[in-house]
């Protein structure tokens, strides 16, 4: 966000509180039951919990803020209903902000639980075993009631999810930051920064934050939407949370483990990075299944917990990645989710090391659906557990690399790079500083409070590269950040809170995916890469040679080399 807009967005939460000026207080106090815009020139409030109905889409202009009242327990919220969409499409230069009204978009607070959060609920299969007459088998019946909402009645439809529709769309979140966040309704029972229940491949998700939120990052739970471009910073539980037979895609995920309040761990503190729940009782289905690459995830040294914790017969792929910092465990088993699971083996299931040795396309005959080649695409290569192409640096707990060296994670084939030592100058990111320890909920925190998430060193060059299918960007690095870009620039909390360092010259923005990368080649096939060939690149980034750079009274070659020049050490 450029200072221009912090500014105005302090203006405009300044002038809706107090009424005046251009920007009116919007007071949201009843259920969206028919198609409504929320417009850029108005500041809402959420006073209380607030449902988007079935039929109705709620549109959000870019730009547009949500700042709620700061009460006890976080009372402003809201929900999307099964059947309703939201349609949040924010730009890098108009975000949609969701926080409340103590944000003052420059300043980090050690704050949460001032407002709720948002809650998308679709359609698409679950494996949950809570609700009465659900079944252990993909069924479109089984549904299941959303944790932090609370139902007004038995039965309560607006806060179920689930069905049997993958390509359900509940509409598009794009460059959408969630501040501040959570409510606890009761112990296991907390509201997430931005929760997804049985949510289908129909939906885009794309540049998302959350910074501080008093329970998890972002929860999903069962469904097939893809997710990427997304940021998780200072949370109180686990930062990316999933369940319940989660089969969809991921890329570009960023994770800074840290503290929102004093609290204890999990309700303030920081847990795992990602956890990653199965199916339910273990040998239910659907099962999670999913492929993550370009993951930068970077844990509490001191006191954090795990950076990947698996439990419950859980299936996913980490490819291309950054695992560094880690408190306890790079890889660790947790194997039961503590709510009833049974662990990987039950019934017939395959036991944690199995599920690391079996190839993709083996798929447990229990409980299956009739197609499951077609039920479980996330996957479309390798084990159905696994990190490869990666780098691990400074998991200095001694047991950090116990259960990733039983599993075979460091294994020749698996390409993956472990930095030895802690010197700096090896890391696999560009810099990164912490301020002074703290104690919080008892455990010690250093916080980050300056970063340079590109990549540097091992993570400079990939050794493969993801499938071109649509979804997956092929990047020949490995991390959340391409060499010379930022996508959280501008737009996002972090940089509004002076987190983030960007050079003069990093691309402010997403590269796009066709760019080559990350130097020009011979792209028109003469032989040499020359003067057309940094054009057609400039072009890719939206950029044109600017004129004579260096005053010899010719735009040529060397100007087009100058401009380049602010991308990388390229040529």
């Amino acid at each position: 966000m450029k200072n221009g807009t912090k500014a105005l967005l302090g203006a405009m939460l300044g002038a809706a509180t107090v009424g005046t000026a251009g920007a009116a207080e919007v007071l949201v106090t009843e259920d969206i039951a028919t198609s409504t815009t929320w417009t850029a020139n108005n500041t809402y409030n959420l006073t209380k919990q607030i449902y988007v109905r079935p039929g109705a889409t709620l549109t959000i202009e870019p730009g547009t803020l949500i700042a709620s009242t700061p009460s006890a327990n976080g009372s402003g919220s809201l929900a999307v209903t099964r059947g309703a969409k939201i349609v949040a499409a924010g730009t890098a230069e108009a975000p949609i902000i969701f926080t409340s009204t103590n944000d003052d978009f420059v300043t980090w607070r050690e704050a949460a639980n001032e407002w709720g959060n948002l809650t998308i609920m679709g359609s698409a299969y679950v494996s949950e075993d809570a609700t009465p007459g659900n079944v252990p088998t993909p069924n479109a019946s089984n549904i299941a009631s959303m944790e932090g909402l609370t139902a007004a009645f038995p039965g309560d439809p607006d806060v179920l999810y689930g069905g049997g529709d993958d390509d359900d769309d509940s509409g598009v979140l794009n460059y959408v930051s969630f501040r501040y966040g959570g409510r606890v309704v009761g112990l296991n029972n907390e509201l997430n920064g931005l929760s997804l229940g049985g949510i289908g491949r129909g939906t885009e998700l794309s540049h998302i934050e959350i910074m501080n939120n008093v329970d998890d990052g972002i929860e999903i739970w069962g469904g097939t939407v893809d997710l990427k471009y997304f940021s998780i910073w200072n949370i109180g539980d686990d930062s990316l949370d999933i369940d319940q037979g989660y089969r969809g895609k991921v890329q570009y995920g960023f994770i800074v483990q840290g503290h929102s309040l004093d609290a204890s761990q999990g309700s303030g503190v920081g847990d795992n990075a990602v956890e990653i729940d199965g199916a339910e009782n273990s040998d239910w289905q659907p099962v999670t299944t999913t492929t993550m690459y370009n993951m930068t995830i970077i844990g509490q040294p001191v006191d954090g917990d795990h950076l990947t914790a698996w439990r419950d017969n859980a299936r996913a792929q980490f490819r291309q990645s950054i695992f560094m910092d880690a408190g306890e465990r790079v890889v660790r088993n947790d194997n039961v989710d503590g709510d009833g699971g049974q662990g990987y083996g039950f019934n017939g299931t395959l036991s944690f090391n199995q599920t690391w040795a079996t190839d993709h396309t083996v798929f447990s005959p229990v409980n299956a659906p009739a197609n499951p080649a077609d039920f479980y695409t996330a996957q479309s290569s390798g084990k159905l557990a696994e990190i490869v192409d990666s780098v691990a640096f400074r998991n200095l707990n001694a047991s950090a690399y116990t259960t990733a060296n039983e599993v075979g994670v460091f294994n020749a084939g698996n390409d993956n790079v472990l930095v030895p030592g802690f010197d700096n100058a090896d890391s696999p990111i560009v810099s990164l500083t912490r301020g002074a320890p703290v104690t919080r909920g008892g455990k010690i925190m250093l916080p980050v409070i300056s970063i340079d998430p590109r990549p540097a060193n091992e993570a400079l060059k990939a050794a493969r590269t993801a499938p071109n299918d649509g979804f997956f960007c092929p990047r020949t690095y490995r991390g959340a950040f391409g060499p010379n870009e930022n996508w959280l620039a501008d737009w996002s909390a972090a940089d509004n809170f002076g987190f983030l360092v960007i050079p003069g010259g990093v691309l402010r923005g997403t590269e796009p995916c066709d760019v080559p990368n990350p130097c020009p080649t011979d792209l028109d096939s003469s032989g040499e890469t020359g003067f057309s060939d940094l054009l057609t690149v400039l072009a890719a980034f939206g950029q044109t040679a600017d004129g004579d750079t260096n005053g010899d009274g010719l735009t040529d070659f060397a100007d087009l080399l100058d401009v380049l020049a602010a991308f990388g050490p390229c040529l």
